[in-house]
């Protein structure tokens, strides 16, 4: 196991060849969040930040946590060789559409079918451990469900369906994206 204090050339290669993450968060009284994550959706910004486009789901525990406790840990694992977990440690927020700095930073990414939001990651740390444990698998496809999903409702009924939920699960308050990209 090993400890830097920001993504190297080697960290950004790394992510850049992985298919999947997963996110994790945990906010006081309340259930701890885990989620994968795929769809080209994460990038690093700098050496000290990342960030990845949420697209609405099954959930948006992410933003309630972040807003009530703000630690975050992204996950990757290299399911071919070598082996390899990867994790970031920080401290993150939710970007909305309607937010100033939105515009700059969707930029960054290629836009995906139900877009609400982007978090972004201040880097506190980073760590590489071994992955033994993971297995070997290969990449068949990307699942198109959701993106199908969210391309065949139009922005006014996404909207209307992100104003439902107010809140988490844990009854956490959310913010509600008020324009769809």
């Amino acid at each position: 196991m090993q400890f830097f204090d920001a993504l190297n050339d080697d960290h950004r290669a790394f992510v850049a060849r992985q298919a999947v993450f997963f996110v994790a968060t945990a906010a006081p009284d309340a259930r701890i969040n885990l989620s994968p994550k795929g769809m080209d959706s994460f990038r690093v910004l700098d050496a000290n930040s990342v960030a990845y486009l949420d697209v609405g789901g099954s959930g948006n525990e992410t933003q309630a946590h972040l807003a009530a406790d703000g630690r975050i840990t992204i996950m990757f694992c290299a399911f071919d060789r070598p082996a390899l977990i990867f994790r970031i440690y920080g401290r993150g927020r939710a970007v909305l559409p309607q937010d100033a700095e939105w515009d700059a930073l969707y930029t960054r990414f290629t836009p995906l079918p139900g877009t609400r939001q982007i978090f972004v990651i201040a880097v506190d740390q980073v760590q590489t451990s071994c992955g033994w444990g993971v297995p070997v698998m290969t990449l068949e496809r990307e699942r198109q469900t959701l993106s199908k999903y969210h391309s065949n409702q139009s922005r006014a009924d996404r909207l209307a369906e992100w104003a439902e939920h107010t809140h988490s699960i844990d009854g956490l308050p959310l913010r509600v994206p008020t324009i769809a990209p």
